[in-house]
Protein backbone atom coordinates (compact mmCIF):
# COMPACT_ATOMS: atom_id res chain seq x y z
CA UNK A 1 0.00 0.00 0.00
CA UNK A 2 2.72 2.25 0.26
CA UNK A 3 2.58 3.50 -3.51
CA UNK A 4 -0.82 4.15 -2.92
CA UNK A 5 0.36 6.40 0.42
CA UNK A 6 3.16 8.37 -1.52
CA UNK A 7 0.63 9.68 -3.78
CA UNK A 8 -1.30 12.18 -0.86
CA UNK A 9 1.71 12.66 0.28
CA UNK A 10 1.83 14.59 -2.92
CA UNK A 11 0.54 18.47 -1.54
CA UNK A 12 -3.64 19.10 -2.62
CA UNK A 13 -3.40 15.46 -4.17
CA UNK A 14 -6.13 14.23 -1.49
CA UNK A 15 -7.96 17.16 -1.72
CA UNK A 16 -8.53 17.09 -5.76
CA UNK A 17 -9.00 12.70 -5.46
CA UNK A 18 -11.82 13.02 -3.24
CA UNK A 19 -13.66 15.62 -4.69
CA UNK A 20 -13.47 14.08 -7.97
CA UNK A 21 -14.75 10.86 -6.12
CA UNK A 22 -17.69 12.48 -5.35
CA UNK A 23 -18.52 14.69 -8.47
CA UNK A 24 -18.80 11.08 -10.34
CA UNK A 25 -21.60 9.48 -8.47
CA UNK A 26 -23.42 10.43 -11.17
CA UNK A 27 -21.64 8.12 -13.39
CA UNK A 28 -22.38 4.43 -11.39
CA UNK A 29 -26.24 5.50 -10.14
CA UNK A 30 -27.67 7.42 -13.01
CA UNK A 31 -27.56 4.29 -15.65
CA UNK A 32 -29.17 1.93 -12.59
CA UNK A 33 -31.38 4.71 -11.61
CA UNK A 34 -33.05 5.13 -14.44
CA UNK A 35 -33.01 1.12 -15.37
CA UNK A 36 -35.35 1.18 -12.05
CA UNK A 37 -37.35 3.55 -12.15
CA UNK A 38 -38.61 2.85 -15.78
CA UNK A 39 -38.99 -0.81 -14.93
CA UNK A 40 -40.81 -0.09 -12.53
CA UNK A 41 -43.01 2.67 -13.19
CA UNK A 42 -43.45 1.93 -17.12
CA UNK A 43 -42.98 -2.37 -16.58
CA UNK A 44 -40.35 -2.23 -19.82
CA UNK A 45 -37.05 -3.12 -19.99
CA UNK A 46 -36.59 -2.38 -23.76
CA UNK A 47 -37.52 1.15 -22.87
CA UNK A 48 -35.49 1.43 -19.70
CA UNK A 49 -32.75 0.46 -21.66
CA UNK A 50 -33.82 2.73 -24.54
CA UNK A 51 -33.62 5.94 -21.85
CA UNK A 52 -30.09 4.97 -20.21
CA UNK A 53 -28.97 5.01 -24.20
CA UNK A 54 -29.92 8.35 -24.90
CA UNK A 55 -28.53 9.72 -21.72
CA UNK A 56 -25.04 7.73 -22.64
CA UNK A 57 -24.75 8.03 -26.12
CA UNK A 58 -25.05 11.89 -25.47
CA UNK A 59 -23.05 12.19 -22.62
CA UNK A 60 -20.47 10.68 -25.02
CA UNK A 61 -21.03 13.04 -27.28
CA UNK A 62 -20.93 15.59 -25.10
CA UNK A 63 -17.64 14.40 -23.51
CA UNK A 64 -15.44 14.50 -26.52
CA UNK A 65 -16.37 18.32 -27.27
CA UNK A 66 -16.53 19.43 -23.18
CA UNK A 67 -12.82 17.59 -23.64
CA UNK A 68 -11.59 19.18 -26.14
CA UNK A 69 -12.75 22.71 -24.92
CA UNK A 70 -11.31 21.91 -21.52
CA UNK A 71 -8.16 21.66 -23.12
CA UNK A 72 -8.24 25.06 -24.61
CA UNK A 73 -10.22 26.76 -22.00
CA UNK A 74 -9.34 25.03 -18.84
CA UNK A 75 -11.43 22.90 -16.55
CA UNK A 76 -12.90 25.27 -14.18
CA UNK A 77 -14.43 27.50 -16.81
CA UNK A 78 -15.84 24.74 -19.43
CA UNK A 79 -16.93 22.08 -16.70
CA UNK A 80 -18.69 23.91 -13.66
CA UNK A 81 -21.28 25.31 -15.33
CA UNK A 82 -22.09 22.03 -17.77
CA UNK A 83 -22.28 20.32 -14.29
CA UNK A 84 -24.97 22.45 -12.69
CA UNK A 85 -26.78 22.02 -15.99
CA UNK A 86 -26.59 18.16 -15.93
CA UNK A 87 -27.52 17.67 -12.37
CA UNK A 88 -30.41 20.32 -13.14
CA UNK A 89 -31.64 18.10 -16.51
CA UNK A 90 -31.22 14.40 -13.72
CA UNK A 91 -33.11 16.62 -10.85
CA UNK A 92 -36.09 16.75 -14.04
CA UNK A 93 -35.90 12.84 -14.94
CA UNK A 94 -36.73 12.64 -11.34
CA UNK A 95 -39.83 15.08 -11.40
CA UNK A 96 -40.81 13.64 -14.61
CA UNK A 97 -40.60 10.13 -12.98
CA UNK A 98 -42.22 11.01 -9.69
CA UNK A 99 -45.22 11.96 -11.48
CA UNK A 100 -45.06 9.47 -13.80
CA UNK A 101 -45.22 11.38 -16.66
CA UNK A 102 -45.76 9.85 -20.38
CA UNK A 103 -42.16 7.86 -21.43
CA UNK A 104 -41.50 10.21 -24.03
CA UNK A 105 -40.74 13.59 -22.04
CA UNK A 106 -37.94 11.41 -19.79
CA UNK A 107 -35.65 11.21 -23.12
CA UNK A 108 -34.90 14.67 -23.98
CA UNK A 109 -34.10 15.53 -19.90
CA UNK A 110 -32.44 12.40 -19.67
CA UNK A 111 -30.19 13.11 -22.84
CA UNK A 112 -29.31 16.68 -21.57
CA UNK A 113 -27.77 15.39 -18.08
CA UNK A 114 -25.81 13.25 -20.40
CA UNK A 115 -24.67 15.62 -22.48
CA UNK A 116 -23.42 18.46 -20.27
CA UNK A 117 -22.21 15.76 -17.70
CA UNK A 118 -17.95 15.31 -19.02
CA UNK A 119 -15.95 13.04 -17.91
CA UNK A 120 -14.59 13.91 -14.19
CA UNK A 121 -12.20 10.87 -14.00
CA UNK A 122 -10.61 11.86 -17.41
CA UNK A 123 -10.28 15.86 -15.60
CA UNK A 124 -8.64 13.79 -12.25
CA UNK A 125 -6.38 11.39 -14.29
CA UNK A 126 -4.91 14.93 -16.32
CA UNK A 127 -4.50 16.59 -12.61
CA UNK A 128 -2.43 13.70 -11.15
CA UNK A 129 -0.38 13.49 -14.72
CA UNK A 130 0.80 17.28 -14.02
CA UNK A 131 1.68 16.64 -10.07
CA UNK A 132 3.24 13.09 -10.35
CA UNK A 133 6.81 13.13 -10.27
CA UNK A 134 6.98 10.13 -13.76
CA UNK A 135 5.55 6.99 -15.10
CA UNK A 136 5.83 4.91 -12.08
CA UNK A 137 3.84 6.98 -10.07
CA UNK A 138 1.56 8.01 -12.81
CA UNK A 139 0.83 4.29 -12.95
CA UNK A 140 -0.18 4.19 -9.53
CA UNK A 141 -2.42 7.15 -9.29
CA UNK A 142 -3.83 5.67 -12.31
CA UNK A 143 -4.76 2.25 -10.71
CA UNK A 144 -6.13 4.27 -7.96
CA UNK A 145 -8.21 6.40 -9.70
CA UNK A 146 -9.57 3.12 -11.68
CA UNK A 147 -10.20 1.45 -8.44
CA UNK A 148 -11.87 4.29 -6.63
CA UNK A 149 -14.41 4.55 -9.92
CA UNK A 150 -14.88 1.05 -8.75
CA UNK A 151 -15.66 2.11 -5.43
CA UNK A 152 -18.42 3.67 -6.98
CA UNK A 153 -19.93 1.04 -8.53
CA UNK A 154 -19.42 -1.05 -5.49
CA UNK A 155 -21.77 1.77 -3.98
CA UNK A 156 -23.70 3.31 -6.44
CA UNK A 157 -25.18 0.26 -7.66
CA UNK A 158 -26.63 -0.98 -4.13
CA UNK A 159 -27.81 2.71 -3.41
CA UNK A 160 -29.61 3.17 -6.44
CA UNK A 161 -31.44 -0.14 -6.58
CA UNK A 162 -32.37 -0.28 -2.12
CA UNK A 163 -33.39 3.27 -2.83
CA UNK A 164 -35.24 2.35 -6.31
CA UNK A 165 -37.02 -0.11 -4.85
CA UNK A 166 -37.79 0.59 -1.36
CA UNK A 167 -38.61 4.21 -1.19
CA UNK A 168 -39.53 5.38 -4.86
CA UNK A 169 -38.99 4.64 -8.31
CA UNK A 170 -37.12 8.01 -8.53
CA UNK A 171 -35.29 7.93 -5.69
CA UNK A 172 -32.08 6.19 -6.62
CA UNK A 173 -31.88 9.34 -8.96
CA UNK A 174 -31.85 12.28 -6.43
CA UNK A 175 -28.21 11.12 -4.24
CA UNK A 176 -26.22 11.43 -8.19
CA UNK A 177 -28.04 15.27 -8.23
CA UNK A 178 -26.82 16.11 -4.51
CA UNK A 179 -23.51 14.45 -4.66
CA UNK A 180 -22.66 15.79 -8.45
CA UNK A 181 -23.42 19.32 -7.24
CA UNK A 182 -21.53 19.21 -4.40
CA UNK A 183 -18.57 17.29 -5.92
CA UNK A 184 -18.36 19.69 -8.67
CA UNK A 185 -18.19 23.10 -6.64
CA UNK A 186 -15.70 21.26 -4.46
CA UNK A 187 -13.35 19.68 -7.45
CA UNK A 188 -13.49 23.25 -9.70
CA UNK A 189 -12.66 25.15 -6.67
CA UNK A 190 -9.45 23.68 -6.54
CA UNK A 191 -7.38 26.09 -8.74
CA UNK A 192 -3.69 25.24 -8.18
CA UNK A 193 -3.81 21.44 -9.62
CA UNK A 194 -5.74 22.31 -12.25
CA UNK A 195 -3.81 21.68 -15.49
CA UNK A 196 -2.57 24.64 -17.36
CA UNK A 197 -4.04 25.63 -20.97
CA UNK A 198 -2.18 24.33 -23.64
CA UNK A 199 -3.78 24.63 -26.92
CA UNK A 200 -4.24 27.49 -28.88
CA UNK A 201 -7.65 29.21 -29.09
CA UNK A 202 -9.46 28.99 -31.79
CA UNK A 203 -8.89 32.18 -34.48
CA UNK A 204 -5.32 32.79 -33.55
CA UNK A 205 -2.63 31.70 -35.89
CA UNK A 206 -2.62 31.25 -39.71
CA UNK A 207 -4.90 28.61 -40.18
CA UNK A 208 -6.80 27.95 -43.36
CA UNK A 209 -9.13 30.86 -44.56
CA UNK A 210 -11.61 28.54 -46.78
CA UNK A 211 -14.50 27.03 -45.30
CA UNK A 212 -13.16 23.71 -46.97
CA UNK A 213 -9.95 23.98 -45.78
CA UNK A 214 -10.92 24.65 -42.15
CA UNK A 215 -13.23 21.32 -42.24
CA UNK A 216 -9.92 19.17 -43.46
CA UNK A 217 -7.90 21.07 -40.29
CA UNK A 218 -10.15 19.80 -38.11
CA UNK A 219 -10.32 16.53 -39.52
CA UNK A 220 -6.89 15.97 -39.29
CA UNK A 221 -6.92 17.31 -35.92
CA UNK A 222 -9.11 14.18 -34.71
CA UNK A 223 -8.06 12.81 -31.71
CA UNK A 224 -8.98 9.47 -33.05
CA UNK A 225 -6.85 9.75 -36.28
CA UNK A 226 -3.71 9.28 -34.11
CA UNK A 227 -2.24 5.82 -35.02
CA UNK A 228 -3.52 3.34 -32.39
CA UNK A 229 -6.12 6.01 -30.78
CA UNK A 230 -9.03 4.23 -32.74
CA UNK A 231 -8.07 0.52 -31.77
CA UNK A 232 -8.08 1.52 -27.81
CA UNK A 233 -11.44 3.19 -28.49
CA UNK A 234 -12.85 0.40 -30.21
CA UNK A 235 -12.02 -1.66 -27.57
CA UNK A 236 -12.90 0.17 -24.74
CA UNK A 237 -16.31 0.22 -26.59
CA UNK A 238 -16.90 -2.86 -26.43
CA UNK A 239 -15.98 -3.47 -22.43
CA UNK A 240 -18.83 -0.46 -22.62
CA UNK A 241 -21.17 -2.66 -24.32
CA UNK A 242 -20.31 -5.81 -21.49
CA UNK A 243 -21.18 -3.07 -18.98
CA UNK A 244 -24.49 -1.82 -20.38
CA UNK A 245 -25.44 -5.65 -20.86
CA UNK A 246 -24.40 -6.97 -17.81
CA UNK A 247 -26.03 -3.79 -15.97
CA UNK A 248 -29.49 -4.21 -17.28
CA UNK A 249 -29.33 -8.19 -17.20
CA UNK A 250 -28.93 -8.38 -13.47
CA UNK A 251 -31.48 -6.37 -13.18
CA UNK A 252 -33.50 -8.50 -15.44
CA UNK A 253 -32.67 -11.81 -14.29
CA UNK A 254 -33.08 -11.01 -9.85
CA UNK A 255 -36.30 -9.40 -10.96
CA UNK A 256 -37.33 -13.02 -12.67
CA UNK A 257 -35.76 -14.77 -9.45
CA UNK A 258 -38.30 -12.59 -7.36
CA UNK A 259 -35.16 -10.49 -5.51
CA UNK A 260 -34.83 -7.71 -7.77
CA UNK A 261 -33.74 -5.35 -4.83
CA UNK A 262 -30.61 -7.67 -4.45
CA UNK A 263 -29.63 -6.84 -8.04
CA UNK A 264 -27.50 -3.51 -6.30
CA UNK A 265 -25.57 -6.39 -4.10
CA UNK A 266 -24.64 -8.36 -7.90
CA UNK A 267 -23.11 -5.33 -9.07
CA UNK A 268 -22.16 -4.57 -6.03
CA UNK A 269 -20.24 -7.69 -5.72
CA UNK A 270 -18.58 -7.39 -9.53
CA UNK A 271 -16.93 -4.03 -8.63
CA UNK A 272 -15.68 -5.12 -5.62
CA UNK A 273 -13.81 -7.85 -7.41
CA UNK A 274 -12.72 -4.85 -10.25
CA UNK A 275 -11.63 -2.93 -6.91
CA UNK A 276 -9.32 -5.87 -5.49
CA UNK A 277 -8.31 -6.42 -8.89
CA UNK A 278 -7.47 -2.78 -9.35
CA UNK A 279 -5.60 -2.23 -5.87
CA UNK A 280 -3.41 -5.69 -6.55
CA UNK A 281 -2.80 -4.59 -9.86
CA UNK A 282 -1.54 -0.92 -9.17
CA UNK A 283 0.75 -1.79 -6.06
CA UNK A 284 2.81 -4.12 -8.29
CA UNK A 285 6.00 -2.53 -10.54
CA UNK A 286 5.11 -4.82 -13.62
CA UNK A 287 8.03 -5.89 -15.65
CA UNK A 288 6.25 -7.28 -18.90
CA UNK A 289 5.04 -5.19 -21.43
CA UNK A 290 1.73 -2.99 -21.21
CA UNK A 291 0.50 -4.16 -24.94
CA UNK A 292 0.96 -7.61 -23.23
CA UNK A 293 -0.38 -7.17 -20.24
CA UNK A 294 -3.84 -5.40 -21.74
CA UNK A 295 -3.88 -8.75 -24.01
CA UNK A 296 -3.79 -10.84 -20.79
CA UNK A 297 -6.68 -9.05 -18.73
CA UNK A 298 -8.97 -9.00 -21.51
CA UNK A 299 -8.47 -12.34 -22.24
CA UNK A 300 -9.41 -13.34 -18.41
CA UNK A 301 -11.96 -11.01 -18.26
CA UNK A 302 -13.85 -12.76 -21.57
CA UNK A 303 -13.36 -16.19 -20.09
CA UNK A 304 -14.57 -15.19 -16.29
CA UNK A 305 -17.45 -13.97 -17.78
CA UNK A 306 -18.58 -17.23 -19.44
CA UNK A 307 -19.70 -18.31 -15.85
CA UNK A 308 -22.30 -15.88 -15.87
CA UNK A 309 -24.48 -17.90 -18.38
CA UNK A 310 -24.35 -20.94 -15.54
CA UNK A 311 -26.17 -18.39 -13.31
CA UNK A 312 -29.41 -19.65 -11.48
CA UNK A 313 -29.48 -17.60 -8.49
CA UNK A 314 -28.11 -14.45 -6.79
CA UNK A 315 -25.32 -16.14 -4.87
CA UNK A 316 -23.58 -17.99 -8.21
CA UNK A 317 -24.36 -14.96 -9.72
CA UNK A 318 -22.35 -12.45 -7.29
CA UNK A 319 -19.72 -15.27 -6.65
CA UNK A 320 -19.13 -15.29 -10.85
CA UNK A 321 -19.29 -11.91 -11.29
CA UNK A 322 -16.93 -11.16 -8.58
CA UNK A 323 -14.44 -13.28 -10.01
CA UNK A 324 -15.26 -11.73 -13.84
CA UNK A 325 -14.65 -7.94 -11.73
CA UNK A 326 -11.24 -8.76 -10.55
CA UNK A 327 -10.10 -8.12 -15.00
CA UNK A 328 -12.37 -5.34 -15.19
CA UNK A 329 -10.03 -2.82 -13.72
CA UNK A 330 -7.03 -3.66 -14.53
CA UNK A 331 -8.25 -4.13 -17.74
CA UNK A 332 -9.57 -0.20 -17.84
CA UNK A 333 -5.94 0.59 -16.18
CA UNK A 334 -4.66 -0.53 -19.26
CA UNK A 335 -6.74 1.14 -21.28
CA UNK A 336 -6.08 4.64 -19.52
CA UNK A 337 -2.28 4.49 -20.09
CA UNK A 338 -2.37 3.39 -23.29
CA UNK A 339 -4.50 6.06 -24.51
CA UNK A 340 -1.81 8.67 -22.23
CA UNK A 341 0.74 6.47 -24.03
CA UNK A 342 -0.05 7.46 -27.74
CA UNK A 343 -1.63 11.33 -27.24
CA UNK A 344 0.48 14.24 -27.20
CA UNK A 345 1.03 15.73 -23.60
CA UNK A 346 -1.40 18.79 -24.93
CA UNK A 347 -4.09 16.88 -25.89
CA UNK A 348 -4.07 14.34 -22.93
CA UNK A 349 -7.21 15.40 -21.54
CA UNK A 350 -9.27 14.83 -25.18
CA UNK A 351 -7.57 11.34 -25.12
CA UNK A 352 -8.77 10.33 -21.88
CA UNK A 353 -12.12 11.51 -22.08
CA UNK A 354 -12.21 9.64 -25.20
CA UNK A 355 -11.80 6.31 -22.99
CA UNK A 356 -14.84 7.39 -21.27
CA UNK A 357 -16.68 8.18 -24.38
CA UNK A 358 -15.83 5.17 -25.91
CA UNK A 359 -17.07 3.23 -22.76
CA UNK A 360 -20.11 5.70 -23.04
CA UNK A 361 -20.79 4.66 -26.65
CA UNK A 362 -20.71 0.79 -25.87
CA UNK A 363 -23.33 1.12 -22.71
CA UNK A 364 -25.53 2.23 -24.64
CA UNK A 365 -25.31 -0.20 -27.58
CA UNK A 366 -25.73 -2.48 -24.36
CA UNK A 367 -28.01 -1.43 -22.86
CA UNK A 368 -30.25 -1.31 -26.03
CA UNK A 369 -29.37 -4.59 -27.56
CA UNK A 370 -29.79 -6.51 -24.17
CA UNK A 371 -33.06 -4.84 -22.94
CA UNK A 372 -35.04 -6.24 -26.59
CA UNK A 373 -33.12 -9.30 -26.09
CA UNK A 374 -34.37 -9.51 -22.66
CA UNK A 375 -37.82 -8.34 -23.43
CA UNK A 376 -38.03 -11.10 -26.28
CA UNK A 377 -35.84 -14.54 -25.09
CA UNK A 378 -35.33 -13.46 -21.35
CA UNK A 379 -32.58 -12.34 -18.96
CA UNK A 380 -30.16 -15.41 -20.38
CA UNK A 381 -30.17 -14.00 -24.21
CA UNK A 382 -28.46 -10.86 -22.19
CA UNK A 383 -25.49 -12.61 -20.80
CA UNK A 384 -24.96 -13.92 -23.82
CA UNK A 385 -24.14 -10.31 -25.11
CA UNK A 386 -21.87 -9.85 -22.32
CA UNK A 387 -19.92 -13.21 -23.32
CA UNK A 388 -19.74 -11.71 -27.22
CA UNK A 389 -18.86 -8.02 -26.47
CA UNK A 390 -16.17 -9.91 -23.89
CA UNK A 391 -14.39 -12.12 -26.38
CA UNK A 392 -15.01 -9.63 -29.27
CA UNK A 393 -12.64 -7.35 -26.99
CA UNK A 394 -9.87 -10.02 -26.39
CA UNK A 395 -10.18 -10.83 -29.99
CA UNK A 396 -9.26 -7.29 -30.80
CA UNK A 397 -6.54 -6.69 -29.03
CA UNK A 398 -4.91 -10.16 -29.74
CA UNK A 399 -4.98 -9.29 -33.08
CA UNK A 400 -3.84 -5.67 -33.05
CA UNK A 401 -1.17 -5.78 -30.01
CA UNK A 402 1.54 -5.74 -32.38
CA UNK A 403 0.63 -2.50 -34.33
CA UNK A 404 -0.09 -1.01 -30.89
CA UNK A 405 2.70 -2.05 -29.43
CA UNK A 406 4.77 0.31 -32.01
CA UNK A 407 2.42 2.91 -32.10
CA UNK A 408 3.02 3.41 -28.27
CA UNK A 409 7.01 2.82 -29.13
CA UNK A 410 6.93 5.96 -31.85
CA UNK A 411 4.90 8.11 -29.88
CA UNK A 412 7.31 7.94 -26.91
CA UNK A 413 9.88 8.75 -29.63
CA UNK A 414 8.45 11.67 -30.25
CA UNK A 415 7.78 12.65 -27.09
Amino acid sequence: MRPYLDLFKIPGAAAFCGAALMARAGGAMTGIGLVVMVSEQYGKYGLAGAISASNVIAWAIGTAVLANLVDRYGQRRVMLPMAMTSAAALAVVVVLGTIKAPIWTLFAPAAICGLTGGAPGALVRARWNLVVSGPRQLHTAFSLESTLDELWFVIGPVMATLLGTQVAPSAGLVAPVVLGVAGSLWFYSLRASEPPVTLAKPGTGTGPSTIAGKFIAVLRELILLIPGVAVVALVTAMIGLLFGASDLTVVAATDEWGVKHLSGVVLGAMSLGSAAGGLAYGSRNWVSSLVRRWVVCLGLLAGACVTLLFAQGVVFLSVAGLAAGLAIAPTLINLNTLMQSLVPPGRLTEGLAWVGTSLGVGVSIGSSVSGGLIDWAGYRAGFVAVVIAAFIAAALSLVSARSVARFVRLAARDR
